[in-house]
């Protein structure tokens, strides 16, 4: 058992020597890309798992939605774990558990067995996603944080990119369990290297269980709420999980008001610069996804373009954002997180009005740019704005910045895709084309309000990190 009493490890003064902060940056990376590449292969083998466990299309999903109702409500939880017990533990731990998990899930035979081990490879995701950025400060010089989180964006971006391409050449050649075994050397490898992780200072407050119930509630029910909404779920239902997501928000929040380290670090919003800099976030992300999600149904209704061709079309954007996130690093090491995620959300903004306006049957090349616009305009903002969230809290209190990263991530992701369900359901009688055109439309409203919001940070002084 984990003992938050014991005195706290040593920790330099600015950032590991260049040597160990190398390995662990690739520790960290090693971790990140296999939860990326993890989620990215699943859906691409979600076909192959309903025909294998005969289970419905509907029902596979469950496969994927699992996972990600998992790591949403541990998400925070595992961040304060973080705070109390350092935040190398908690990244073990996740590893650890992703990694097990990963043997379980390429094991299974029914879709109850899967569900359950993806449930659990959730919660080591979680973990390894709660602390990772926080990681990354104590790692790097305070001057130089900015690049060590562009790296991040480089690895989760690539990591997203070659999804798809790694899942079709593995089940080009093996069949699907093969997809979660490939993490077993991957998940030895960087345990390998842990020893390299910085030891960090530990809060020695006390895990509230308690609160850590409510979270899960809330963000439980809300996921459920929106995932319904999107699918034409019965209204009394979704109202009853409307007002328990309510319900469990206000006493949640009333709890983490008068708490002395809330597991959602409410206090925090209090300082304009971090709310400003989580509401761009989260709008940021509801613009990706809904484009992500709307945009191949635009391509394939619109220009008449094939599965295989839409996926490479596609590809420019995360291309984009790996080439340009180190870059947008550097540079928030030295200029405004509110200058350069303005313009890169407007950028963002561009991007995705043109493709709104792209005409009918475009070349490759037309729609490329679109995608490679829209794709620079989101790097340039995300790396400068996570240095800004992480930069605005204390340092003993990086696993509650770190951790609010990755939840106004999911939240976003979550709205997002329920933003193009409802699109899609209120341009029923439009067809398929009206309401991937209305999402994606809609998608570059929320960048248009992120980019204000990030605007509105230039007029706040931004702590050094």
């Amino acid at each position: 058992m984990m003992d938050a009493s014991r005195p706290t490890a040593f920790v330099p003064q600015d950032g590991l020597p260049r040597a160990q902060r190398n390995l662990a940056l690739l520790t960290i990376a090693l971790a990140v890309a296999m939860s990326v590449l993890d989620s990215a292969v699943t859906n691409i083998a979600l076909p192959a798992i309903g025909r294998d466990l005969q289970v419905s299309p509907g029902a596979s999903v469950w496969v994927v939605n699992s996972y990600q109702i998992a790591v949403m409500i541990t998400l925070l939880p595992f961040s304060s774990l973080g705070d109390i017990f350092g935040y190398r533990r908690v990244y073990t731990f996740g590893l650890v558990v992703f990694t097990i998990a990963s043997l379980f899930c390429a094991m299974a035979h029914s879709l109850p067995m899967i569900v359950a081990a993806r449930v659990v490879q959730g919660f080591g995701g979680a973990g390894i996603m709660s602390v990772n950025t926080a990681l990354i400060r104590y790692a790097f010089p305070r001057s130089q944080l900015g690049r060590g989180l562009g790296f991040n964006s480089l690895v989760v971006a690539s990591s997203s990119a070659a999804g798809p391409t790694i899942a079709a050449i593995i089940l080009s050649v093996a069949n699907w369990p093969w997809l979660f075994l490939v993490n077993l050397p991957i998940g030895v490898l960087a345990l390998s290297l842990i020893s390299n992780l910085p030891h960090t200072v530990r809060s020695g407050h006390r895990f509230d269980f308690l609160s850590a119930v409510l979270n899960a509630l809330m963000l439980g029910l809300l996921v459920g709420l929106l995932d319904g909404f999107g699918h034409g779920q019965n209204q009394g239902q979704m109202i009853a999980e409307g007002l328990g997501c309510l319900a469990a928000g206000v006493v949640f929040v009333r709890r983490m008001l008068r708490h002395p380290a809330p597991m959602l670090p409410v206090d925090l919003f209090r300082r304009p610069i971090f709310a400003l800099s989580v509401a761009t976030s989260v709008a940021s992300f509801i613009a990706q996804t809904g484009a992500y999600v709307a945009i191949p149904f635009l391509l394939e209704s619109v220009g008449g373009l094939s599965d295989t061709k839409t996926g490479l079309l596609m590809t420019p954007w995360p291309v984009t954002v790996a080439l340009i996130a180190p870059l947008a690093g550097r540079l928030s090491d030295r200029y405004s997180a509110g200058a350069l995620g303005s313009i890169g959300l407007s950028v963002m903004t561009a991007g995705l009005l043109s493709i709104g306006f792209m005409p009918a049957h475009a070349a490759w090349w037309d729609i490329a740019w679109r995608m490679a616009l829209s794709g620079a305009g989101f790097a340039l903002f995300q790396s400068p704005n996570n240095r800004l969230v992480l930069g605005s809290v204390p340092r003993e209190r990086s696993g509650a910045g770190s951790g609010m990263i990755s939840t106004a991530r999911l939240t976003g992701q979550s709205l997002g895709a329920a933003l193009v369900a409802s699109c899609f359901h209120m341009t029923e009688a439009g067809g398929v084309e009206q309401g991937a055109m209305v999402a994606v439309f809609a998608g570059a409203g929320f960048a248009g309000v992120a980019a204000v919001l990030s605007a509105l940070r230039l007029s706040r002084r931004a702590p050094a990190g």
